[in-house]
């Protein structure tokens, strides 16, 4: 029997994750709102749905779903929408992962966090995201995974482009600490919880290098050979409300369970090793 994962808001931790099961003989199905983007999954292999729809045909066909998408002020979409479904489907399904953010940690002034610290967002999205959590683990007998994910590196996702526009940003704040994640290895993590599941298990997934944000502009900024942009004050910086809201949170988030548990090998273990592979991917796409 084909394995089946049905990938519920598949942004870009699902499309890294696809090239791994399809490379394994898996059967991707993955739900989107966009007409345009469902034609895009199509051409990679992916059986597109458009959200909302009835998954009263596609549970039964599955034994592992994904869940990407975010809560928003009404709670989680897809509890929203399917939830009474998912829980009658929970007897066959094997494994769930719910991709949850570090910002449930909250603020602890550029301390370390584990999976078992307190949880105290600062922010609404990570107080929806603590809650979805919840509400995804309090399902009976659902086999959940929650995998807190760092700031997320990748394709199409880094300083770069900013630095290339102009419009990349040094902001410096005292003692703010972020850490962060290549989608890649977001992937291979979820890969091998897949391949060894523990249901209610909670995974913290970031590198082994938290550090200050004007840190990684300042080398991207090397790697490219261009100077730095102007350090500015935190206080004083040109800001949306939703990108000066990520420095409510500074702290360092430990990873010893998704090496201990899951056997995982980061392959960015820092910011600048994944920076490096970054530049080199676009500059091999450009080459070609």
């Amino acid at each position: 029997m084909t394995k089946t994962l049905l990938s519920l808001g598949h942004g870009l931790s699902a499309q890294t994750l696809t090239k791994h099961l399809h490379a394994d003989g898996w059967r991707v199905i993955g739900t989107t709102r966009k007409a345009d983007k469902a034609e895009r999954l199509r051409a990679g292999g992916v059986e597109p749905l458009l959200w909302p729809c009835d998954l009263t045909e596609v549970l039964p066909q599955v034994r592992h779903v994904l869940v990407s998408a975010a809560p928003d002020a009404d709670g989680d979409p897809m509890l929203r929408h399917a939830g009474d479904l998912i829980a009658k489907a929970a007897p066959h399904l094997e494994w769930v992962g719910y991709l949850s953010t570090t910002g449930v940690y909250g603020d602890h002034d550029g301390g370390w966090v584990d999976e078992e610290s307190e949880l105290d967002p600062a922010t609404v999205r990570g107080q929806r995201r603590v809650k979805a959590e919840q509400e995804w683990l309090a399902i009976p007998g659902l086999p959940v995974h929650v995998f807190r994910l760092a700031g997320i590196y990748g394709p199409g996702r880094g300083p770069f482009a900013k630095l290339r526009r102009g419009v990349a940003h040094r902001v410096i704040k005292k003692n703010q600490i972020f850490s962060r994640i290549h989608v890649d290895d977001i992937a291979q993590v979820l890969a091998a919880s897949i391949a060894q599941p523990n249901p209610g298990r909670i995974y913290n997934v970031c590198d082994d290098d938290p550090q200050p944000p004007e840190v990684v502009i300042e080398y991207a900024a090397e790697l490219l050979g261009m100077s730095p942009p102007p350090a500015v004050p935190f206080e004083e910086a040109d800001m949306s409300p939703m990108a000066r809201s990520f420095y409510s949170d500074s702290k360092r988030v430990r990873n010893d369970r998704i090496k201990d548990e899951l056997g995982v090998t980061l392959k960015y273990p820092d910011f600048k090793s994944a920076l490096k592979a970054m530049l080199e991917e676009e500059r091999a796409a450009g080459a070609s």
